[in-house]
């Protein structure tokens, strides 16, 4: 079964099995927290949920975590259990399946009675959980996309700094393509490579939703030059073919100019690649300002049995002082705005040139495409970006690829929409 199917089947289901007997016996004050790939904050966690069930007396609190592969699997086999955990730590646009399934608690009737807990956040990262005017989830760690570039592969092509424009992108490529060297790689994943359409003007879908939109002449335009400087060699075919270790090891080598990718990429390529320093690796918005999100928040199961309690959890963990703590433990943002600016602060006097990788996140959050608040969104990928590949790859020129992209991308929205 698909995703899609299997989120619909699990919903459908939830509360159809009884929940074993040891947890029903339990205490009405458990609450459970399912988190995505993040073992490694044991010891905080550890002293923040001390600290959480000393304010709430008599609060348990189990704390579950997997890899990103395993969560969404094992979290719809404990809704058709009847035992979701109370929170869950989702990423990407998956939560908008159990959004529009009536899945996950609706948290604006929350922060109305609480503003101040929506103004710690970083607005238009906040606005990213949206769906049909409520709001599903509270940021928990924040990314987008940026460019990072090999300065010492810019000096010897005679380039002074990063591009500014989709055309100069693609002509900076070409300059540095040499031997095995190519100039340009990007993340394919989650819509991540977007920003090279919307500097364009392109846009995925009509307003209101119910036909495409992205077949035109530049878009056409666009999808030609990016052919064009793969087969030339200016952008790396890992681009069409990678996903993350990839194209991220493949930056990492030093063999190519530039890496489209969110800022978790950093910490992946620093740790590969020995020529990094702030003296050989420039960080910089991509042209247009446009960047791709790819965020974790946390969102309550609507089959918890605690939601008030659940909520106080989630409050208390994207406050400042729990967003601060998780800032210097794992070095991410985290939307909370007076915890992000206090540790890049800090960051910049210990790692400069992390600190201006991340500074590139709090920029321009007015710029963020390709997070669009789809029920279908997993649907729509496997619509369009197998003829992405293929014009990308020479398999097909531009126009063909997205007249097909086109036709099975409004096959889907007749489907959504019937």
């Amino acid at each position: 079964m698909k995703r899609r199917s299997l989120v619909k089947a699990a919903l459908a289901g939830a509360g159809t099995l009884a929940a074993p007997a040891y947890l029903r016996a339990q205490s009405n004050k458990k609450l459970s927290i399912l988190t995505w790939n993040i073992a490694d904050q044991q010891e905080l966690f550890k002293t923040e949920f001390a600290e959480f069930k000393a304010a709430n007396p008599g609060v348990e609190i189990e704390w579950l975590d997997k890899k990103g592969p395993d969560l969404p699997a094992f979290y719809q086999t404990q809704i058709v259990a009847g035992t979701p955990p109370d929170i869950v730590d989702l990423q990407g646009a998956i939560w908008v399946d159990y959004a529009a399934n009536g899945g996950l608690v609706d948290l604006t009737p929350y922060l109305q009675k609480e503003p101040d807990v929506a103004k710690r956040f970083n607005p238009d990262y906040l606005s990213g959980w949206v769906y049909q005017g409520k709001t599903y989830l509270l940021p928990f760690y924040v990314a987008k996309t940026l460019l990072y570039y090999n300065k010492t592969m810019f000096k010897e092509a005679g380039l002074a700094g990063p591009p500014q424009s989709f055309g100069e992108l693609v002509g900076f490529a070409g300059k540095m393509a040499k031997a095995e060297k190519t100039g340009f790689l990007t993340l394919n994943f989650d819509w991540l490579y977007w920003p090279l359409f919307k500097m364009n003007g392109v846009e995925l879908l009509s307003p209101d939703g119910k036909k495409a939109a992205f077949n035109t002449p530049p878009a056409i335009d666009a999808l030609a030059e990016l052919a064009k400087a793969t087969a030339s060699g200016g952008i790396n075919k890992i681009s069409w073919t990678g996903r993350w270790v990839e194209p991220n090891g493949a930056f990492a080598s030093g063999t190519v100019g530039m890496l489209h990718a969110h800022s978790a990429s950093y910490f992946f390529v620093k740790g590969q690649g020995p020529w990094i320093n702030d003296q050989t690796l420039g960080a910089a918005e991509a042209p247009g300002f446009w960047a791709t999100p790819t965020n974790h928040g946390f969102a309550i199961s609507k089959g918890s049995k605690n939601p008030d309690l659940a909520w106080s959890f989630i409050k208390y963990m994207t406050s400042d002082k729990c967003a601060s703590a998780f800032f210097k433990t794992r070095s991410v943002l985290t939307a909370n705005t007076a915890a992000d600016s206090e540790g890049l602060a800090a960051l910049e006097k210990t790692e400069p040139l992390a600190a201006a990788v991340l500074r590139t996140q709090t920029a321009h959050t007015d710029k963020l495409t390709g997070n669009w608040p789809l029920p279908y969104d997993a649907e729509l990928k496997d619509a369009f970006w197998p003829e992405i590949q293929n014009a990308a790859l020479g398999r097909k020129d531009a126009k063909t690829a997205l007249t097909d992209a086109e036709r099975a991308v409004n096959r889907l929205l007749a489907r959504k929409k019937a």
